[in-house]
């Protein structure tokens, strides 16, 4: 629940301040609608089997790395409040985890376009993984956030993400605390170790249990957990104007170099 909480409540918020936002749920439960306030999940993109189909598949066998995705967004997501655009990835019979096929290449093509367009702010809920991703899509990742519960599992689950990330090239993992309690723990201690810096907490909050019970957008039912992800919110807006004036002095310096 911390994840998709934090995501859809961080996309209507920055909705809200105007950026044109774009939300993937790749996750197999799909609840990130509810967390965004829409009754009803879009119908997931792998339902649309004919037309991933015919984009991705080739001859023999064979299946297209770069299928036509330009118009997915239009054709198979929806408008949720705050005018945050959401698509359900949906899940995949894969046989394996090495499994390749026209569906997995047709997700990642979907998520390469949509996460490198420019004018676009995209926040993805993602199981306890990052296998949706590849080399050619990262790239385009600002930050990866893991949500953690002050427990082992939880520790050891950032440790599998964050060596993913490291093989894919992604920079910067951050890690927000949730149902932290008041005083430290040994979760932060752990997370230094790691070299993971905290982007922020959400504290424990009835209310947030509440509202995913019932269905109802976190943000519309308010709380102290909703506080939390606003301070969150401000940090991840600092971060992207570092990010901004780091890119801008990149490419300043490749211009005077040729």
């Amino acid at each position: 629940m911390g994840k998709t909480t934090l995501a859809g409540t961080l996309a209507r918020l920055f909705a809200r301040d105007g950026y044109n936002v774009i939300a993937i749920d790749a996750d197999p439960d799909m609840n990130l609608a509810s967390a965004l306030g829409v009754p009803k999940n879009p119908r997931p993109i792998t339902a649309y089997k004919e037309m991933v189909q015919e984009r991705a598949s080739a001859e023999f066998g064979m299946f297209k790395l770069n299928p036509k995705v330009d118009d997915v967004m239009e054709k198979c997501g929806c408008v949720g409040p705050d005018g945050v655009k959401l698509a359900v990835m949906g899940t995949i019979d894969t046989g394996g985890s090495g499994c390749m096929c026209p569906e997995t290449a047709f997700l990642r093509a979907l998520l390469r376009h949509v996460i490198l367009r420019e004018n676009d702010l995209v926040i993805m809920d993602m199981e306890a993984g990052i296998e949706h991703l590849g080399r050619g899509t990262t790239r385009g990742v600002d930050v990866m956030i893991a949500v953690v519960e002050p427990g082992l599992r939880s520790v050891e689950t950032l440790e599998r993400i964050k060596k993913l990330a490291d093989d894919l090239g992604i920079k910067r993992v951050m890690a927000v605390i949730s149902k932290a309690p008041e005083e430290p723990t040994i979760i932060e201690e752990k997370l230094a170790e790691m070299g993971v810096p905290i982007l922020g907490t959400i504290p424990f909050d009835r209310t947030l249990m509440d509202a995913d019970l019932t269905g109802k957008s976190p943000l519309d039912v308010g709380g102290p957990g909703v506080e939390g992800i606003k301070e969150i919110k401000a940090k991840l807006e600092e971060l992207f104007g570092v990010v901004a004036k780091e890119e801008a002095a990149k490419a300043a310096k490749e211009k005077t170099a040729n």
